[in-house]
């Protein structure tokens, strides 16, 4: 059976998402089918580009309607994270609205590019099984311009200007803002810690 079902995004960083999980032993498949994604034990929604794009292609699979009905765990990364909120200022684009909020972009500062793109580290704010294993200030690779304010549903934060969200989650659904892929170790740990959710 297969461990998780990686939803086809057309990002370029699907090989790597892939490569990571084989690294862990779990076995994946890339795809667009909407109901390949229904019947899932795990699904992964990667993503690179602009939310608009991104939520077109999403629409013309069939898998606007989908997502927010999956009961299985679910976990998005980067762009995934910030198409699962329910609005980005991304071209003033409508996402999925399976979590509340606006992603709003980075302001940039002297020393502060955005896009916010390098390791910065991850301060835990509550506790979650994706969490497990992952202590204060370890560090995590971000590429993002927009990114979701602390929120009710944050549980753990990076700094960047101000405070981040950089993990998310509610009830079934995780979101994480940088790329666990390109993680090195603690990456690894964090799609070790979504293998075993159940």
């Amino acid at each position: 059976m297969t461990d998780a079902v990686i939803i086809d995004s057309g990002g370029a960083n699907l090989a790597s998402l892939q490569f990571a999980f084989e690294r862990l032993g779990a076995t994946t498949r890339i795809s667009a089918d909407a109901r390949e994604i229904a019947c899932a034990a795990r699904v992964v929604l990667p993503g690179v580009g602009s939310a608009r794009d991104a939520m077109m292609r999403l629409r013309l699979a069939g898998l606007t309607e989908v997502l927010p009905t999956l009961t299985c765990p679910v976990l998005g990364i980067c762009l995934g994270m910030q198409l699962l909120f329910e609005r980005s200022e991304e071209g003033e684009t409508d996402c999925l609205g399976i979590l509340p909020g606006t992603l709003r972009r980075l302001s940039p500062a002297e020393g502060r590019p955005v896009p916010h793109m390098g390791w910065n580290q991850l301060v835990p704010l509550r506790a979650d099984p994706v969490l497990e294993g992952i202590v204060e200030n370890d560090y995590v690779y971000f590429v993002h311009s927009f990114a979701l304010p602390l929120a009710d549903t944050t549980v753990a934060s990076t700094h960047y200007g101000a405070e981040l969200s950089a993990i998310v989650r509610r009830d079934n659904f995780w979101g994480m803002q940088f790329h666990p892929e390109r993680s090195a170790r603690v990456g690894a740990q964090l799609l070790s810690n979504f293998l075993r959710l159940a």
